[in-house]
């Protein structure tokens, strides 16, 4: 058990990696550059790729990878989409975004495309190695190490922008994937791996196994849950680096205090959610995650008002991150519980692509949205009202869970 916590960790932190820099640290750059923020929306829609991705599960399901298989099914996955990622995060290392935009929207497209099929590689294998009594601690792992590739990916990143070009800390950052490829080398074979089936077949009976085990109603509640669970942090997400240059902090200060304060207080959030599972029901640990992401979203406007206070800022981002680590590892609990596990790669690929897509659709448009706000007022009351209103949009799903008792006593 202990290798296994090892190994997830070090996939969680390539799982994060590229995400993070075509997500998050994108953004960052494309701000630092003078990129509007409705092309910064719009380019955050590469992230689309992780909310397809049930698309091409059962591929992964079906098809051995020639030269690899020998390795197992889902390393061998694993080790494929950890080679094509590093070389997407090579190449748009060559590239300035200034003259070459659509080229790194093209290349971000292509690493969030193999960064999906290492997902769905990692998610099966992690649910395959043990069973659900365990599936906490390798999500708690899988989470530190995710959390930790984001020190990489922004903290670091940042630092290390304010002296060196960002096209050079991309290539140097693309040889930590790595670290994924020789983890996923040593790491355990799952004792369990789910039968092949046909493409549509696959797609077509792991949903209609949910159906079967929940019924009809139950398992459009569910559905719903999922798809606007996390709406407000997905939706945010692209557009907290370029508020943070807004509000006038550096990209040192940014890096070495309030990155590194969200990972630490993340990581926090991640085992303290390993420990709400196990001592509350899924509901109340739902209930209580979503009401956290939604108040401390709600703080932000604070920060946005009340003008440049680094202190502040990271006291925020502190609460946020604690909050947003504590529902990762309930929401990836929840989902897991919802798996059968004869179609472990496809059933989680399709239950995280239900979570991620209206999330990631509205999240295209979130640089609109906030450029409107601050068009019609200021600056500081523009991303105020920004995080008002994307705070409301976790309402829905907190009714919806409140009301829906007997729905969870299925799973």
């Amino acid at each position: 058990m202990k290798k296994n916590i090892i190994v997830l960790f070090f996939l969680g932190f390539t799982c994060g990696l590229p995400y993070m820099l075509i997500f998050t640290t994108l953004s960052a750059w494309l701000r630092d550059v003078g990129i509007s923020l409705t092309i910064i929306g719009f380019v955050s829609w590469a992230a689309l790729m992780y909310s397809l991705k049930f698309l091409w599960s059962p591929i992964i399901e079906n098809v051995d990878i020639p030269g690899l298989s020998k390795l197992g099914k889902r390393k061998s996955w694993i080790i494929f989409s950890q080679f094509m990622c590093l070389i997407g995060i090579a190449s748009i290392s060559f590239f300035d975004p200034k003259t070459n935009l659509s080229i790194i929207a093209l290349l971000a497209f292509y690493i969030a495309f193999f960064g999906s099929i290492q997902d769905i590689s990692v998610d099966a294998y992690r649910i395959e190695l043990t069973g659900l009594q365990n599936q906490g601690d390798l999500a708690a792992s899988y989470q530190f190490g995710y959390r930790v590739s984001i020190l990489f990916a922004t903290s670091l990143a940042l630092i290390f922008a304010e002296n060196f070009s960002w096209n050079l800390i991309y290539f140097l950052l693309s040889s930590l994937m790595l670290l994924g490829i020789f983890s996923t080398i040593f790491g355990n074979n799952p004792t369990t791996v789910t039968n092949r089936k046909k493409y549509f077949k696959t797609l077509l009976e792991s949903f209609m196994d949910l159906l079967n085990r929940y019924g009809l109603i139950s398992s459009a509640v569910i559905l719903f849950i999922i798809a606007s669970y996390r709406l407000t942090d997905i939706i945010v997400g692209p557009m907290a680096m370029p508020f943070y240059l807004d509000m006038g902090y550096s990209k040192i200060e940014i890096g070495s205090l309030v990155k590194t304060v969200a990972l630490i207080m993340s990581v926090v959030g991640f085992f303290f959610g390993g420990f709400i599972i196990k001592i509350f029901e899924m509901r109340h640990s739902l209930i209580l995650g979503g009401l956290l992401v939604l108040i401390t979203n709600i703080l932000f406007s604070i920060t946005a008002i009340s003008g440049k206070n680094i202190f502040l800022l990271a006291t925020i981002v502190g609460l946020d991150s604690f909050a947003a680590g504590l529902v990762a590892t309930v929401n990836i609990t929840f989902l897991t519980s919802l798996v059968s596990k004869e179609f472990t790669a496809v059933q989680y690929a399709l239950l995280t692509s239900m979570m991620m897509l209206p999330g990631k659709l509205l999240g295209g448009f979130s640089g609109f949205i906030a450029d409107f706000f601050i068009q019609f007022s200021d600056l500081k009351l523009g991303w105020c009202i920004f995080f008002i209103f994307t705070s409301t949009l976790a309402l829905p799903a907190m009714f919806t869970i409140y009301k829906s008792n007997k729905t969870f006593h299925k799973i």
